[in-house]
């Protein structure tokens, strides 16, 4: 009251003093005290308990701008109350309309702080879960007045139908949940279809719901022919349905040049979630000529992509496969640094429910933020330095905060089991091709991995790598060794994430998704350094911090079959049936050999100090064709495993 009399005497102009009383007031009070609870220098604040008073004052407010404040700040505490307190004040005829009405003004408002980059994907995440908490003390009294009207009920409005679903044969879904769970809180109906679901149910559902967009998800690159195949017959069906694509492997080019040419309908590729909410928006637009401008401009972005990428095909020069060969890596395996090191182990050993304490310092949190699309810019980019970042770092932090919370409870609790398998063998090179004995006589080849080489033009010198070159030949005589791993964190996973969806806790399920996923690469990178000091033991004395392993410094490889440098998903049947890991570790494989658990890594160990990483990059005709003989599959089974690494159109 003091401080609103200096203020009116100066507005007002009271008295000739009024300005320097004023200013002999605020040098008499705490520099950081707020406008709104002003404190004289010296005195001490009024305590928790007024602090308490003015943190609940919005208590205060009416239900609506209760029922705001909770959705925007994420607090589910009384959201319960405030609602049932909304739906019974007799302002709102039916129990739909406190969704319709207060609970869907705050969603906007969420919608519209996320949009503005003023809220952050935990926060909405949190917003969703009080809003689906809500909206679950409502659905009784939905469908009791649904009985008694005889099942006769104004279907509720939303913003659009979403159907959603992680495609055939792939089993990752942590991206697929955050659209559908944003979308969700820009008023969409979302149907999710869930993971490995086939083109038909797709489809289907989308007939079913009167879909206005269907969204495909997908990690593996084998989903990126799966998704072909959705537009394909999407096309066949007349459902001209916008189609939206995402996911990590996923990208505008590919959508551009494989997707957009077989599906006449309009399809756009998303590259995260928050990015989905005002694509899907333009999609399902009213005004008609605005939404044939978005689907236009889309279009011709992609026929420019396309041009760009059959153009830069024909300025690409490749080798001979011949040729590419005869400038392979050459190794001086005579020279006692190339000497390979016999594994303390040969052969497999398992490790059960590994513990998750030994695992936590080797988690990168990166990706983990990345999950959460929380950025930091520079000079506070990656963790720990985005916590100093003044934009995301308080919630970084306090996301931070919460994921140590839930780690806490996996280790006491043992929520998640930790299950892996490293196998040590003989091996040599032939050819660009690995042979795998069963024992140091190598009389008896038990699997073979085989390598794809590089062939796409490069300048000077540099040798057109291929996995074999790092293993020493069967001509040399001598014996060289290969292992492989995978491992997981995610078998009881399942379970979690069935009771926080159970209890509509979005942000807890993504939250043990994302740890899950975190947890089964640290826990490769633990025994990948096991592997390296003792069960391998070429690298007894390594001292490497874990930042110094996430920067891959050690000696070695772990490469991963699917991915750069051995593009082919089907190299991971030989590792399954060598090592038996279904049997051993309960780590599956899919029809499209994506793994399940979804949060599991598995890859080849290369331990001598000429193996590094590289990518193959394109590969032409001839060497898929060689390839497909030498593994005696099919040519056209071998192209389409190797889709994306094609210099041609099949």
């Amino acid at each position: 009251k003091e401080l609103l009399e200096y203020v009116e005497d100066v507005l007002l102009n009271r008295c000739e003093n009024a300005t320097e009383r004023m200013l002999e007031f605020a040098a008499s009070l705490e520099p950081k005290c707020k406008p709104t609870a002003v404190r004289r220098k010296g005195v001490a604040d009024s305590g928790a308990g007024a602090a308490k008073k003015a943190g609940d004052s919005w208590r205060d407010l009416p239900v609506e701008k209760r029922i705001a404040h909770s959705l925007v700040k994420g607090i589910d505490e009384f959201i319960v109350a405030d609602t049932e307190e909304a739906r019974a004040c007799g302002k709102y005829v039916k129990p739909l309309h406190v969704i319709e009405g207060p609970l869907m003004d705050g969603m906007n408002v969420v919608g519209d702080l996320f949009g503005a980059g003023k809220m952050f994907l935990p926060q909405v995440i949190k917003s969703a879960r009080v809003m689906k908490r809500a909206v679950g003390h409502l659905i009784p009294y939905i469908e009791e007045e649904k009985r008694l009207a005889g099942g006769d009920m104004t279907v509720e409005s939303n913003a659009g139908v979403f159907v959603i679903a992680t495609v055939k044969g792939d089993v990752h879904d942590i991206g697929k949940n955050i659209v559908a769970v944003v979308l969700g809180c820009n008023n969409f109906k979302v149907i999710d279809l869930g993971v490995m679901t086939p083109w038909d149910k797709i489809l289907d559902t989308a007939v079913e719901v009167k879909a206005d967009v269907i969204g495909l998800s997908g990690l593996i690159t084998p989903s990126l022919d799966e998704m072909v195949t959705v537009a394909k017959k999407m096309e066949e069906r007349g459902l001209r349905v916008p189609l939206l694509i995402g996911g990590a492997t996923t990208s505008k080019m590919h959508t551009a040049v494989k997707i957009a040419p077989v599906f006449s309908g309009p399809v756009v590729h998303v590259l995260d979630a928050s990015r989905s909410v005002p694509v899907v928006q333009a999609l399902v637009d009213k005004n008609q000529k605005q939404r044939q401008e978005f689907v236009d401009e889309i279009a011709e972005q992609y026929s420019e992509l396309r041009e760009e990428f059959y153009a830069g095909l024909e300025d690409r020069k490749y080798l001979t496969l011949a040729d590419a060969q005869t400038k392979a890596l050459v190794v001086d395996w005579s020279d006692p640094i190339n000497k390979p090191v016999r594994p303390a182990v040969l052969g497999t050993k398992v490790f059960m429910s590994f513990p998750i304490e030994d695992v936590l310092d080797y988690i990168d949190w990166n990706p983990f933020f990345q999950v959460w699309q929380l950025r930091g810019r520079y000079p506070n980019r990656g963790y720990p330095k985005i916590f100093n970042d003044p934009t995301v770092g308080p919630e970084a932090k306090k996301l931070f905060e919460e994921a140590q919370d839930m780690l806490r409870d996996f280790v006491q609790n043992k929520r998640v089991r930790l299950n892996g398998i490293v196998g040590f063998y003989p091996a040599n090179s032939v050819g660009d091709d690995i042979e795998v004995y069963s024992d140091e006589s190598r009389s008896e080849v038990i699997g073979k991995y085989y390598g794809l080489r590089q062939q796409a033009e490069k300048d000077g010198d540099e040798p057109y790598l291929c996995v074999s070159d790092f293993i020493a030949p069967k001509s040399s005589n001598i014996i060289d060794y290969v292992g492989a791993f995978a491992c997981s964190a995610g078998h009881g996973l399942e379970e979690v994430v069935a009771g926080f969806k159970a209890a509509h806790d979005d942000y807890s399920y993504i939250m043990a998704e994302a740890l899950a996923d975190r947890l089964a690469e640290a826990f490769a990178e633990k025994l990948h350094e096991l592997t390296r000091q003792q069960l391998w033991g070429y690298a007894p004395d390594e001292d490497l911090s874990v930042d110094d392993m996430l920067k891959v410094k050690y000696q070695g490889i772990r490469p991963a079959p699917g991915y750069p440098s051995q593009p082919d998903h089907t190299e991971k049947l030989t590792m399954w049936q060598m090592m038996d890991i279904e049997e051993q570790t309960g780590i599956l494989l899919t029809e499209s050999l994506a793994m399940m658990p979804a949060a599991s890594v598995s890859g080849l160990y290369f331990g001598g100090k000429c193996s590094s990483y590289f990518a193959v990059g394109k590969i032409t005709k001839e060497q898929v064709a060689d390839y497909a003989l030498r593994k005696k599959m099919d040519g056209v089974e071998a192209e389409r495993w190797l889709a994306t690494s094609l210099n041609y159109e099949p």
